[in-house]
């Protein structure tokens, strides 16, 4: 049998369709402009969002950083989440690369950043403080359980955003996750923000890639800065190509991911020795109960020795993504691994 990976949904390999698009695509020097499928999948990208202009880019994580290098300069500060991924897991880019200071607030069980706590953190115009150039948000919330960000709240914070001077960002590695689950048009939840990124190679299945968007001077900045990171690409449209399928087709079927962990959820739930967080859209986060007979590790082990392979973050307990390479089989397999691994220890 084949492993049952569950450990991320950055595991998905392409699909077919992506693998004969790829081996035909048409091509070119990309850093020239000259890239046709790079071409259409910015166009495709930011008329998704709803956005003037987009740029591939090789990984969610330099999205993140050029937005934060455009929109702030050296000794600035950026309201973000304490869980959020641009603060916990991308190594310290926007203090190392950018100089850019973290100013950061409780997320919230569901994601979200109070606004009072919000307008409380914007600094005054003082030669003391720092100066608040940007808020950043995450959609869907990695450390949140998956959780998606409603476009009303997101329309607040670019409220209170723009009342202040200051631009929005919206990691929205997982965005279509979170349209999918509110049942709204991307486009929506990213009306309120001067920029957002977009993985392509989460459970949308293209092998590499993440696309920013922005106004048209915003990515004439970007471009620069993406340069300056090394991320200017040349014959790059054999990426695009699985990545024009990933926005085309994948997107539209996340909804059978989120049935399936909800499916895992509610069936660990009945296993006495495992708290089950909240589940929203395609991640499963669950930890042992006090006085469990086993641990992480030992859970781990046994998974794997039934060819399932489920991740764990430590404090943040363990975690189970369902993707495109995860079938009604693979999931009645996980779940009886489970129950027999727990009902052996």
């Amino acid at each position: 049998m084949d492993t049952i990976d569950l450990r991320s949904d950055t595991v998905t390999q392409p699909t077919p369709e992506m693998r004969a698009a790829m081996a035909k695509a048409e091509v070119g020097d990309d850093v020239y402009g000259e890239d046709p499928t790079i071409n259409a999948l910015e166009k495709l990208a930011a008329e998704r969002m709803g956005k003037e202009a987009a740029l591939f880019v090789p990984s969610g994580t330099m999205g993140n950083l050029i937005a934060l290098l455009v929109h702030c300069q050296r000794g600035d500060e950026v309201i973000v989440g304490d869980l959020a991924h641009p603060f916990l897991n991308e190594t310290g880019g926007m203090a190392a690369l950018g100089g850019i200071q973290a100013h950061t607030l409780r997320n919230q069980p569901d994601g979200t950043l109070k606004l009072e706590d919000i307008e409380g953190a914007i600094r005054a115009d003082d030669q003391h403080h720092p100066i608040t150039r940007l808020i950043l948000l995450e959609n869907t919330h990695n450390r949140c359980y998956g959780s998606a960000l409603g476009a009303d709240y997101i329309g607040q914070v670019g409220t209170l955003a723009k009342a202040h001077g200051l631009g929005l960002h919206i990691d929205g590695a997982r965005l279509f996750n979170a349209a999918t689950a509110l049942g709204v048009e991307a486009k929506e939840l990213v009306a309120a923000a001067d920029s957002v990124t977009f993985c392509l190679s989460k459970g949308l299945c293209a092998p590499v890639g993440s696309v920013l968007c922005g106004s048209d001077e915003f990515i004439r900045k970007a471009l620069r800065a993406r340069k300056m990171l090394g991320g200017g690409m040349r014959q790059a449209g054999v990426l695009a190509a699985a990545g024009l399928i990933a926005l085309e087709t994948m997107t539209q079927r996340l909804g059978e991911d989120h049935a399936r962990a909800n499916a895992l959820a509610e069936a660990l739930r009945e296993m006495d020795a495992l708290e089950v967080f909240p589940q929203h859209t395609n991640i499963v986060r669950f930890k042992f109960k006090e006085g469990a007979a086993m641990g992480p590790v030992e859970l781990l082990a046994a998974m794997k020795e039934r060819g399932v392979l489920i991740s764990w973050g430590g404090a943040w307990g363990m975690r189970a993504l369902t993707h495109y390479w995860i079938d009604d089989a693979a999931l009645k397999h996980t779940i009886e691994a489970f129950r027999g691994v727990l009902q052996s220890a």
